[in-house]
């Protein structure tokens, strides 16, 4: 019987422990992280310095200031697919971000839960001499009500054990999410430092252009217009001269169809960097934006495209299908038929038809298996 009561106490002393430990001050993990969608005031890296003004020059060397303007727009497609990756990014941490805060603050009501419970326990040892009644039953001198407290005893034992395990486990649990929360929040800020550098670059380099162009008298802009024409003609009449028409045959799918029939709709609406409508478009605003409306979503940037989706060949290229451009896949249009894209060209243009072999190809990718 002394070897029981001595048991007993030890296990007395296991509460007033238990109760102690959860009762100690520590990390409050209750606070939950900043709102992921008020944004900060990101320090954004130096971008480049703009050119030093151009001087005009001669008609003969309008062609130069082609290639210029050709070469500043792609650095600016090149900015918006950055801008689009970091900005789709960001919306995704923000929303995990806001799940992550939703669990740190369920799991600090679980916590605090627990540790009023044990708070209680503790409140019920004191006002019992510091002991709970089943160990006071168990120092009596009845062994009969001994006996009867012996099932009592080993449940609050039990009892005591299960609320340590579950107040351990909130308490990992809340560590876990607090830890992947700040994890997030840290890629977010990062993505939105990426973001505004990509801003900045892109405005830099659309108001080179402008500055470009605003120098050129108005016959020189309608000659450099033609300069543009003439090039892309030549461009697809060099495609089409490999024959490709003779070897395209395929015909567009359901899916296919209402996506041409979503892009067409967007003729002559003006681009705008990262715009996915419905009034202004970037060219993967527009294809993304119309593979949507066919219940088929894509990824957001033309170089997610190029990586995501299927590759075909280009001969069993069909209507719908999209094409990459550039070794560096900074643009894209959406395939027609009879050797014809649409598609969102670049600042100042709007949405139109343009040859599908005016631009260098990188290849085609579907996003539908239908």
């Amino acid at each position: 019987m002394g070897q029981g009561r001595h048991s007993a106490l030890a296990a007395a002393v296991t509460v007033v422990c238990a109760v102690t430990l959860l009762g100690a001050p520590g990390t409050a993990f209750a606070r939950a992280l900043p709102d992921p969608t008020t944004p900060a005031a990101p320090a954004s890296p130096a971008a480049p310095p703009l050119a030093p003004s151009v001087t005009l020059p001669p008609d003969q060397d309008l062609e130069a200031v082609r290639t210029k303007l050709d070469g500043l727009y792609h650095d600016a497609a090149v900015a918006t697919d950055a801008y689009n990756l970091a900005d789709e990014k960001a919306k995704k941490q923000s929303a995990e971000i806001t799940d992550l805060n939703r669990k740190i603050a369920d799991e600090q009501r679980k916590l605090d839960g627990l540790k009023e419970r044990a708070g209680a326990a503790a409140s019920a040892q004191y006002r019992t001499g510091g002991l709970p009644p089943e160990v006071q039953l168990m120092l009596g001198n009845d062994p009969q009500d001994f006996f009867d407290g012996a099932g009592s005893l080993l449940q609050s034992q039990r009892a005591t054990k299960n609320l340590i395990e579950e107040t351990t486990r909130a308490q990992q649990d809340l560590e876990l999410y607090a830890g992947d929360a700040a994890d997030r929040l840290r890629e977010l800020e990062a993505g939105r430092k990426a973001k505004a550098a990509a801003k900045k670059r892109i405005k830099q380099r659309i108001k080179e252009a402008e500055q470009l162009e605003a120098k050129l008298e108005k016959r020189q802009r309608e000659r450099l217009a033609e300069l543009e024409r003439q090039a892309a003609e030549q461009a697809q009449s060099a495609w089409l001269s490999t024959g490709i028409l003779d070897e395209l045959d395929g015909r567009a799918s359901a899916s296919g169809r209402k996506a041409v029939e979503f892009a067409t709709a967007q003729l002559g609406k003006p681009y705008e960097w990262g715009a996915v409508g419905p009034r202004t478009y970037d060219c993967s605003g527009l294809t993304s934006r119309a593979w949507a409306a066919a219940g088929h979503p894509v990824p957001r940037t033309s170089q997610q495209q190029w990586h995501q989706l299927e590759h075909v060949d280009i001969k069993d290229m069909r209507p719908g299908d999209l094409i990459i451009y550039f070794d560096d896949a900074s643009h894209v249009g959406m395939y027609v038929g009879d050797g014809t894209i649409v598609h969102a060209p670049r600042p100042g243009r709007t949405v139109t038809l343009a040859g599908a072999g005016s631009m260098p190809i990188l290849g085609v990718v579907r996003p539908t298996a239908d």
